[in-house]
């Protein structure tokens, strides 16, 4: 086996607490009761999986979003109800997040979009004052900026290819089962954290 030097980690559930179910209420609060048909954990609608891949404008979304779902509802509503999802960093995953620096290469991979990027690193700035988020990664790759995301097998080869990662000494942590699968596919070491298990509990 060979040793491990690289270290990719999910952000949604990983780094960062989420709730797919605060998103949801958020929604039905304005109106729309089957959210979860267009996103969850599992899987995204054509028009999600756009602006995760950065295909469509925020704006874009805004307009096609009320057109598909009927909703009267302005940019801001939907843009609080979208980020409804993003709670909060743990200072003890943000401390062994800081851990791993000196032992590995530390690379960050998320479907996100321009809407919750934004959100998130305001939020973290807000929560840990000074380093901005992104430099405690190499490099942290975001699907609207990479253009591909995750399970699919062509996100991972475009991740290894300007990293210059050796998959077969790296793993990918994530908390989504199929996105495991994909890192899988590529020559990468899986960690699946499933339900109550966190970062903390990996022994890194």
């Amino acid at each position: 086996m060979e040793k491990i030097e690289t270290i990719i980690l999910d952000l949604g559930g990983v780094l960062l607490n989420i709730s797919f179910e605060a998103t949801e209420k958020a929604f039905e609060s304005i109106g729309l009761t089957n959210f979860h048909q267009y996103f969850s954990q599992y899987k995204a609608s054509p028009l999600f999986e756009q602006l995760e891949t950065g295909v469509v404008s925020e704006q874009e979304f805004f307009t096609y979003f009320r057109k598909e779902t009927g909703l009267d509802v302005d940019d801001e509503m939907i843009t609080t109800a979208w980020n409804a999802m993003l709670l909060d960093f743990p200072p003890e995953r943000i401390e062994w997040l800081r851990s791993l620096e000196n032992r590995y290469r530390v690379f960050l991979f998320s479907n996100t979009n321009s809407i919750h990027h934004e959100a998130f690193q305001l939020k973290f700035s807000a929560e840990f004052p000074g380093k901005p988020f992104d430099l405690h990664f190499e490099k942290a790759y975001y699907s609207h900026l990479l253009g591909k995301r995750k399970p699919y097998v062509e996100a991972f080869e475009a991740l290894i290819r300007d990293a210059n990662i050796n998959p077969a000494t790296a793993i990918f942590i994530d908390d989504t089962k199929t996105n495991i699968e994909g890192a899988q596919k590529v020559g990468m070491k899986g960690i699946f954290l499933t339900n109550g298990e966190t970062v903390l509990d990996l022994g890194m």
